[in-house]
Formats: structure tokens, C-alpha cells, sequence
């Protein structure tokens, strides 16, 4: 099995440097990422390979279609219907980086896939620039003081307005009752606000309802920061937030301030969904979504990921530059007493090794459906990029790679 999909990684070994004994951390420049042999930096190129073969092993064997794929899962929650774009993804792909060094790759690791819920870790990343930049003043002021009314844009709706419309709101206030002017952005980020609401078409008890249809709209609302509860409306609600507080689209944000530095290409693409359109300073901005629940999120390709993977395992630093401070890493890897094992979304935490047993306990991954994973291990300077995988491969394929060392 090995010889037919490896030979990328075979190709590293001929192109590789004898040896590394510059200790400066190393950062791939824009268009050249550094390959490595294993032996080089003294890992074991066998148990790479081996760890290759796991991973080829556990493809996802869900359809490669992503809107087949939706109809068989989200598809049949109450008004699952997708709102945004699809894509069929590639293979089973992956990418091992040691010391910033490429050492192994497999894979379709230049396609732009959708990467589901990794695209909640760069939605916090850009309300985590946010803050740095002081736009925000603190995480735990509330949401509502930074949200004015929003305006949709709804090219259906007649210019004039008939009697059928009459009365009918024409802003949004999606912080505004009594129970969501008391969320912050702290709980918003950590998935325990329990927003309540309708965004872009899609309640927030129609995400992963409860199975009792009698709690769809009498259920209790919880305090925020006491419950956690994985809801992408509430995501996307904290998106259009962001947007707000940025007043440009978020696509844009992170092109600026984190993915051109890190020298990621021009292919990565953020989408939201066709009817998430709002007027903002006279012109029309998509806000994002958060994933790829009902379509749309963010499009990148692995190598990409990577970069994104080293970003986080060098605290925000890249290459002399402060991109995210320090300060927001460590908030986005602090667990709370309501989720011990997830900081800010979508960064989960190793905490007492039950997400991957094999793994440090101070590892971190980003992940979303498919399985797509950006594992981050600090103590083995070391980022691995996972996609199509199922989830019973991801823990015996870093417990492989981390077999190499």
C-alpha cells in the first residue's frame, strides 16, 4: 500500500538537507516551504511511512460529494437545507512539520477543500486581532454594547414597501432580548452563551435539536459561561458580530493581518452563505459563516493549514512579528470549568488525554467534520495536518508519527 501514494515523501527524502543545526526557528517564506529528510533531524523515516499507511488506511469513507455528504448528516435536522457552497473534497491527505520543516506529505495537499470547523479557529483568530487591536476592549464586555442594528440586504424585497409589510422590522438586533444583551464575547468564543435566536434562516434549536421536539422552543436558557453547547447559529451570530466590529468583511481581515504574513497562497477562499448578506457603510458584505454546517466556510488547502498550525505553535509569532499576541494563544488554550477540554472555538485541548490518548497532554488540535485536524504539540515541536480521515485514525496516526521521534 505504501508504494502507491508515498512517493511525495520519497521525493522529500532526495531534495532534503544533510543536517539542521541552526537553532533560530525556521518560517517558510511565501513561496518556498523547506523540505527536510526525518533522518536529518533525527527522526525514524520508517515509522513515518508507517504512519502514513494508518492514515491511508482510515480515509473518510463518507461520499466525496460534501452536498451528498450533508443531506446524509446536517441535511435532515429541521431546516437543514443548504444555504451555502459545496464542494467535492480530495483524497486523504496530510502534512508532518518538525522545527517548521516539511519532513512528510501525502496527499491532494494543494487542493482547496472545505475545512468545516477549523474555520472557527480563524473566526476567533480575527475577534482575537480584534481585541489586540483594541477595536474590542475586553472579552468580557458584553456583545450588545458593540452590535448597532443591522440591515439586511434582501434583493427580493420591493423598494416600497406593501401592506403585507407593514410593520415588519426591517433591522435585525441579534443581541437585544433579555437574555442575549447579557452574553459576552468571552462566551460566545468558548460555545457557552446559549444564544437564542433565528440567523440567516436557520433557529438555533434546529442545530443538533434535542430530541425532544416539546424543548424546540420552550427550552430553558442557561446563564452564559455556565453551559457549553456546540451550535453553529451561535457561530455565525458571533461572525456577523465580528463584521460589525470590523466594518469590512472578515475575509479580508484575516488576508491582512495573519494569512498574507504567514505567506499562505492566494487560493484559500472564507464564504458565507447566499442569503447572510448585510448593508454595512453603504456597501454589501457577506458575513461568514463558521463552518460548513449548511455549506460554505472556509476553502484552504493543507498547506495552508499548516502554516496556520505553525502560526498557533509559535504563540502568534512569525518570523520576528507579533501577529496575535501571546496573550490571546493562551486565553484560546484555557479551559473553563464548564468544557475542560475546549478554550476558544474551535481550539481543543488535550486535557487529561481523552481527545488523543496518544498525544501530550499540552497538545492542542483545531478540528472540523470529516475529519479535518490541525494537531499542534509544542513539547515535539511539531504540527500535523489531517483531512479525510476517519476519527478512529487520527489518535494511531500521531501516536505513529509521534513513534518517529
Amino acid at each position: 500500500m505504501i508504494k502507491q501514494y508515498c512517493f511525495l515523501f520519497i521525493a522529500m527524502f532526495a531534495t532534503g538537507i544533510a543536517s539542521a543545526q541552526n537553532t533560530t526557528p525556521y518560517f517558510p517564506s511565501a513561496k518556498v516551504w523547506e523540505h527536510r529528510t526525518p533522518e536529518s533531524l533525527g527522526l525514524k523515516a520508517d515509522r513515518l511511512l508507517k504512519a502514513i499507511d494508518t492514515a491511508m488506511y482510515y480515509a473518510s469513507k463518507n461520499p466525496r460529494s460534501m452536498e451528498q455528504n450533508h443531506y446524509q448528516s446536517f441535511g435532515r435536522e429541521p431546516f437543514g437545507e443548504g444555504i451555502g457552497p459545496f464542494e467535492d473534497r480530495g483524497n486523504q491527505t496530510g502534512i508532518v512539520i518538525y522545527k517548521g520543516y516539511i519532513v512528510a506529505a501525502w496527499g491532494d495537499t494543494l487542493k482547496a477543500d472545505m475545512t468545516h470547523s477549523v474555520t472557527k479557529s480563524f473566526l476567533s483568530t480575527v475577534v482575537g486581532l480584534a481585541v489586540d487591536k483594541g477595536l474590542i476592549h475586553s472579552v468580557q464586555d458584553l456583545v450588545a454594547g458593540y452590535v448597532p442594528p443591522i440591515e439586511l440586504y434582501n434583493p427580493s424585497q420591493p423598494a416600497n414597501r406593501v401592506a403585507a409589510s407593514f410593520g415588519q422590522p426591517e433591522l435585525i438586533h441579534p443581541f437585544q432580548t433579555a437574555h442575549n444583551s447579557t452574553i459576552t464575547w468571552e462566551t460566545m468564543l468558548r460555545q457557552t452563551s446559549d444564544w437564542e435566536g433565528t440567523l440567516w434562516g436557520k433557529p438555533d434549536w434546529a442545530d443538533r435539536p434535542d430530541a425532544d421536539p416539546s424543548k424546540w422552543h420552550n427550552r430553558k436558557r442557561n446563564k452564559p459561561g455556565t453551559v457549553y453547547e456546540y451550535n453553529d447559529v451561535r457561530v455565525n451570530a458571533l461572525a456577523l458580530a465580528a463584521t460589525g466590529v470590523w466594518r469590512q468583511p472578515l475575509p479580508q481581515v484575516l488576508k491582512q493581518y495573519i494569512m498574507d504574513p504567514i505567506g499562505a497562497s492566494n487560493t484559500w477562499r472564507w464564504t458565507g452563505y447566499r442569503n447572510s448578506w448585510i448593508v454595512l457603510d453603504g456597501k454589501l458584505v457577506q458575513s461568514v459563516s463558521g463552518g460548513g454546517h449548511w455549506g460554505g466556510g472556509m476553502f484552504i488547502h493543507a498547506a495552508d493549514m499548516a502554516r496556520f498550525g505553525l502560526l498557533t505553535l509559535r504563540k502568534g509569532q512569525w518570523n520576528g512579528q507579533q501577529l496575535l499576541s501571546e496573550q490571546w494563544i493562551s486565553q484560546a488554550t484555557t479551559p473553563t470549568t464548564a468544557k475542560t477540554d475546549y478554550g476558544y472555538m474551535n481550539w481543543f485541548l488535550n486535557t487529561g488525554k481523552a481527545f488523543l490518548p496518544g498525544a501530550p497532554e499540552t497538545a492542542f488540535v483545531h478540528v472540523g467534520n470529516g475529519n479535518n485536524i490541525i494537531y499542534v504539540d509544542r513539547t515535539n515541536d511539531l504540527v500535523v495536518v489531517l483531512r479525510w480521515i476517519d476519527t478512529r485514525g487520527m489518535d494511531k496516526t500521531i501516536r505513529q508519527i509521534l513513534s518517529a521521534f
